[in-house]
């Protein structure tokens, strides 16, 4: 029977989706009942057989801001053997000259500047480079780590010599705005049980930039960072993988930070994270296709497969505005974008992910549930802007010159930075 290729092109707009849906949420269920029931105080990490050094890297671009509570939280970390190496990236504010100060009152604090700004990637190089300890914590310059994050993440060091990297845990703390409290549903919903179903299938797309640690004999195996790279987060993951590291979630390693809480921001980092996901596939997918990096095909197919969706969602939007305008043949002609049932499905299926995803982590974030009913918000923000930052990240990854530096850009931290954090949810 031959179908339409309008209904074709519907079938899987609406479908896929709703498919990977139910993927995401057996697995991250699966990895709860499996490593997180009964484990999920954060307050309560497991003893640890030794405690090594630890060295955590904070590069700093234009941080004044936020630098100062991200250091001195750090002093308070629950672990014995640690060391700060703030990383200041040719800042152009106060950044550098804070951080001097900030050595008289951080006893674990030591301070790397760098003349010119070189970019994420490298600043992070340039850290581990004089780091004492074999294991690197990486946090960004806004971020706050949780007390007793260090013991949770070694944990999964000293009992997986195969471990290369961990990924934390990042929770929002920009929720001053429609977009911030949005976010806080997003990275459990989307995010969280994603990286926990994953987990379970096989392989992580990505650490999380803003909270991850790593052995530094894996880092030096795969020759660190890429500095030509949109997101240093998903190269370092892919390099750690194809080279058959173990990369784990940890749901208790806890990070707050800031988020944008602007459209526009929000469109800058998404694209950014979009042309990222694509320089990795474009690169890597050579590597990926060979017999001995079959546990990367599963991620790499989920990912091939959603930029396919994206740009099938955007013909069906261009069929759909032409099919007003002019007359088309019956077999392309798209009547309406609003689906009858199956959107009634998909949108239940989304509220039933977010309810789960926030008992997932109602542990780690008490006010979590307090943002349930603003998800009904997502479709219309995020998932337009997702959609459309997907579309665009691929021409831009493929005219990116190969090998040209990415730098820093001063992004949107929320309503939160510029104010007192009297709704902070620590």
């Amino acid at each position: 029977m031959n179908y339409p290729i309008s209904d074709l092109l519907l079938g899987f707009a609406f479908y896929y989706p709703l498919f990977m849906a139910y993927m995401w949420l057996i697995g991250a269920i699966y990895f709860y009942i499996r490593w997180e029931r009964g484990r999920t105080r954060t307050d309560h990490p497991p003893s640890l057989s030794d405690c090594p050094m630890v060295s955590i890297i904070v590069p700093c671009f234009n941080e004044s801001r936020q630098l100062h509570e991200t250091i001195t939280a750090l002093e308070q970390l629950d672990y014995p053997a640690f060391e700060v190496i703030a990383v200041n990236d040719g800042s152009e504010d106060d950044t550098g000259a804070l951080l001097d100060a900030l050595t008289e009152q951080c006893p674990h604090l030591r301070v790397l500047h760098l003349k010119r700004n070189q970019g994420k990637a490298v600043a992070l190089r340039s850290g581990s480079l004089i780091a004492r300890a074999e294991f690197l914590v990486c946090i960004d310059g806004d971020a706050r780590l949780d007390r007793h994050a260090l013991r949770w993440i070694m944990h999964h060091f000293l009992t997986g010599p195969r471990v290369g990297a961990i990924t934390g845990n990042p929770r929002i703390r920009t929720r001053s705005t429609l977009l911030g409290r949005i976010q806080v549903g997003e990275f459990s919903a989307i995010l969280g049980l994603i990286k926990r179903a994953q987990r379970i299938y096989g392989r992580v797309f990505t650490v999380s930039g803003v909270v991850s640690a790593f052995r530094r004999s894996a880092l030096h195996s795969v020759g660190y960072w890429g500095c030509d790279m949109m997101t240093e987060d998903i190269d370092i993951s892919w390099r750690l993988q194809l080279r058959h590291w173990d990369i784990r979630f940890e749901p208790r390693a806890l990070c707050w930070i800031l988020m944008p809480e602007t459209l526009g921001g929000l469109w800058r980092q998404r694209l950014r994270w979009a042309v990222g996901g694509d320089q990795a596939l474009l690169r890597y997918l050579p590597h990926v296709l060979k017999w001995k990096s079959r546990r990367m095909w599963g991620v790499c197919l989920e990912y091939f497969v959603s930029i396919l969706w994206g740009y099938t969602m955007l013909a069906v939007v261009l069929l759909w505005f032409v099919g007003l305008f002019f007359p088309l043949p019956p077999e392309v002609r798209v009547i309406s974008l609003v689906p009858a049932w199956p959107g009634m499905v998909l949108a239940l299926t989304c509220l039933l992910q977010f309810a789960v995803s926030m008992i997932l982590d109602r542990t780690y974030d008490y006010k979590l549930f307090r943002n349930y009913f603003v998800m009904a918000w997502y479709p219309l923000a995020f998932w337009i802007i997702n959609w459309l930052t997907s579309i665009a990240a691929l021409p831009t990854a493929l005219a990116r010159p190969r090998g040209l530096r990415a730098r820093w850009v001063t992004v949107d931290r929320g309503i939160i930075a510029d104010k007192s954090a009297d709704k902070d949810p620590i």
